[in-house]
């Protein structure tokens, strides 16, 4: 696989076959609570893309330093350190700019802090050895598969609103049925990724 076709496989793959939230089941937080809207959903994915790029782009370098005094330990709580700093550089950003999103995302926003989602992006890149360039693109691959997780689920929540769902199903046990029958929609995509990079 030439360099090209393996940086289009990792962005591919971290979007449809290892969606972090259909497939790796982080980040449902966010997913089932900011979901229920096209705008919030979007608004919360656009977010979590950029704390997940520039947590990425902000921890490399500095576990690499960690990796190479034998401070590998410590990586964990540096990523979150990292990370709570970003989130409130966008909660800032967001309540000058942008208030009426701030005001939809509500208790959401700051829980990106705590976003297993962003947290494990960052930490499987370096499990997986990516390169500084690679991990940037497993990253962003990961925030756009959030993003499509996000506005696949919301279009399914607008329609459970108007859907007869008898009345014990209301509620959170439609909305997890929803959600676990979109997780296994992405499914068939596991065989299409690898199809297409082959060879």
């Amino acid at each position: 696989m030439t360099g090209v076709s393996y940086a289009a496989w990792i962005v591919f793959t971290a979007i449809l076959t290892n969606n972090f939230v259909l497939c790796k089941f982080l980040g449902i937080c966010p997913f089932l609570g900011v979901s229920k809207k096209v705008n919030t959903a979007m608004g919360m994915s656009v977010a979590v893309i950029f704390v997940m790029l520039m947590s990425t782009a902000a921890t490399w370098h500095l576990n690499q330093f960690l990796e190479s005094k034998g401070l590998g330990y410590l990586q964990t709580i540096v990523c979150i350190l990292i990370i709570a700093a970003l989130v409130q550089l966008v909660e800032i950003i967001l309540k000058k700019y942008v208030k009426s999103l701030y005001n939809a995302l509500g208790i959401y926003l700051p829980l990106i802090t705590t976003n297993c989602a962003v947290l494990g992006v960052v930490l499987l890149n370096f499990d997986n050895g990516f390169t500084f360039g690679q991990s940037l693109l497993n990253s962003l691959g990961g925030g756009v598969g959030f993003l499509v997780a996000m506005l696949i689920f919301s279009g399914v929540r607008s329609r459970l609103e108007t859907a007869d769902i008898p009345e014990t199903l209301k509620g959170l046990p439609a909305t997890l049925i929803a959600a676990s029958l979109t997780s296994v929609s992405f499914m068939g995509f596991a065989g299409v990724v690898d199809g297409i990079f082959a060879k």
